[in-house]
This record gives structure tokens, C-alpha cells and sequence, in this order.
């Protein structure tokens, strides 16, 4: 008796959670890129123009014993680094490219390591734990898709395009 071989990549999971994973994994990515692009202009900007300067710029004492004497450097890497990263995965999720796992993964990972060094920098902030649990989902629901939880086990998930 011939018994078929198992799909190589059944899903993780039901369809409607593969594409609810998938949906909350773009709102995250979105969230973010839109969030650091902005924090990111306004650290720039508070630090040219010390007017401009909000409630959103930390005052410049925070910076004491840092490498920076301004928040312009911390402000283009915000932007660019981590708001990059994810607007960068946020398009291949969305158009559903290969290494749109990998993206989504070093989007994550960027998300927990700028707010590791933040903290060793900067006095603790509600936002700094909002954004390290955004970080720690993003991974968490990328290892979901990818099928690392999942009972069909690793390497059968959702993502998969070959």
C-alpha cells in the first residue's frame, strides 16, 4: 500500500489565522515606520530649532555620558534605521515577497535593539516598554507564521512561496 507523502508546507494554522497573523503583523510594521519617521523628524528638528522643541524631544540632559550632544544623530537613525527597517518590511509582507520573513524579522529585532540602547541612555519611558512589546510581537508572530509553534512544525508555515 502507496501512503502519500505529507504536503511540505501545510499551514500553521487555520487560513483566517494565517491572514489575522498576518493583518496585526502589517498594522504593527505600519505603526511603527510611521511612529519613528515622525519621532525621528521631530528629534531632528527640536534639536536644530530649539523652539520647535515638544514634549516629544527629551530634554538634552538625558544625554549626558552618551556620544551624542544632540538628538539630530539619534533622530536620523529613528527615522531611517528603525522606521526604514519596517516600512521597508511592511512593503515585502504586503506584496508578499520571499524574504518578506527575513524583513519582517530584522524589523522586530531592530524594534527591541534601538530600545535596549535606548534605556542604557535615557531615563525608563512607558513609550520604551510600548515599543519593546511591539517588538517582541513582531518576532513572535513572525516565528508563528514561519511555523516554529505551530503543531505542523517547523518550516511549514504560512509564508511559504516555494
Amino acid at each position: 500500500m502507496d501512503v502519500a507523502p505529507a504536503p511540505a508546507h501545510a499551514p500553521t494554522g487555520t487560513v483566517a489565522g494565517d491572514r489575522i497573523g498576518r493583518f496585526l503583523l502589517l498594522v504593527l510594521q505600519a505603526f511603527v515606520a510611521v511612529t519613528a519617521a515622525a519621532g525621528g523628524v521631530a528629534l531632528i528638528l527640536g534639536s536644530v530649532d530649539a523652539s520647535s522643541s515638544s514634549a516629544v524631544v527629551p530634554p538634552v540632559e538625558y544625554l549626558d555620558g552618551s556620544p551624542f550632544g544632540s538628538y539630530a544623530i539619534p533622530g536620523v537613525v529613528l527615522a531611517l534605521v528603525l522606521g526604514g527597517t519596517h516600512a521597508v518590511a511592511f512593503v515585502a509582507l504586503l506584496r508578499r515577497v520571499r524574504w518578506a520573513a527575513l524583513a519582517a524579522t530584522v524589523a522586530g529585532y531592530t524594534a527591541l535593539i534601538w530600545i535596549f540602547v535606548q534605556m542604557m541612555v535615557i531615563p525608563f519611558s512607558v513609550l520604551q516598554a510600548v515599543y519593546f512589546g511591539i517588538g517582541l510581537a513582531e518576532v513572535g508572530l513572525v516565528l508563528l507564521a514561519l511555523g516554529v509553534f505551530g503543531a505542523a512544525g517547523p518550516g511549514s508555515g504560512a509564508w511559504r512561496t516555494d
